[in-house]
């Protein structure tokens, strides 16, 4: 009995029984059934871990060549990637660039485009304004002329005077300023000279008369101002001539 003990003992030791199948061995049960049925778990857990072993390793086994197929997968695959943010990024530069050229080139067309607009305005209002100016004129004229006498004449006189006040404070608000040519030096991009008076008062060049009053339109001349302008006095005859006269009559 003894001997059958240890036995068991060695067999338990060498499947790796767990420590209630010893005790059950050593209990009063016959000790063929317990080692029977202990044997057989062993046997199956054995088995089973057996198989795990044997699968797992079929496994590596068998993943061992693909894992170095999907290796060069995965690089092909992020190679092509790559290249494709390479092209994205290329195309990007390509927007950006074509981006910015037709910003600038919608910028310089809007400037354009305000200073034909204004340009367009200004001309439309000289040339209502040149429309104008006679009539400024015709009421400067009659204003010089006209000299009332009576009561209803200056009446009449106060009446259109009004109306002129009026136009030339529309012609103000519009940027329509005079020119105050007199005294000044003759210049051509100013003045336009209709007459030359010899005089040895003022130099020569200098403008004596406004006869047609001249506008400006901000900075930009309206209509020229015709005036008139002095000019070198004629020579007087010399003494000697003046004696050889009677000499030879």
């Amino acid at each position: 009995m003894m001997d059958e003990n240890k036995q068991i003992n060695n067999i338990s030791q060498q499947l790796g029984e767990p420590t209630e199948v010893k005790q059950a061995m050593k209990s009063d049960f016959p000790a063929q059934i317990n080692f029977n049925e202990s044997g057989g778990e062993a046997t199956e857990q054995v088995a089973a871990q057996t198989n795990v072993s044997g699968d797992a390793a079929t496994t590596n086994s068998e993943t061992g060549v693909p894992a170095t197929e999907n290796t060069g997968a995965e690089t092909a695959a992020l190679a092509e990637l790559t290249q494709q943010i390479e092209s994205l990024k290329t195309q990007l530069e390509e927007r950006s660039t074509q981006y910015m050229r037709i910003a600038a080139d919608f910028e310089n067309y809007r400037k354009r485009t305000s200073k034909e607009k204004e340009e367009l305005e200004t001309l439309m209002k000289r040339n209502t304004i040149l429309e104008l100016l006679p009539v400024v004129d015709n009421f400067e004229r009659a204003r010089s002329h006209l000299k009332p006498q009576s009561d209803g004449e200056m009446t009449m006189h106060k009446s259109y005077q009004g109306v002129y006040k009026q136009l030339v404070d529309s012609l103000k608000r519009l940027g329509v300023s005079p020119m105050r040519p007199e005294g000044q030096e003759f210049d051509p991009n100013l003045h336009e000279a209709v007459m030359r008076e010899p005089t040895d008062e003022h130099p020569e060049g200098t403008v004596l008369e406004e006869l047609v009053r001249g506008y400006f339109l901000g900075d930009r001349v309206l209509r020229h101002a015709m005036v008139k302008v002095a000019a070198p006095k004629e020579d007087t005859p010399s003494t000697e001539e003046d004696q050889s006269s009677p000499a030879n009559s």
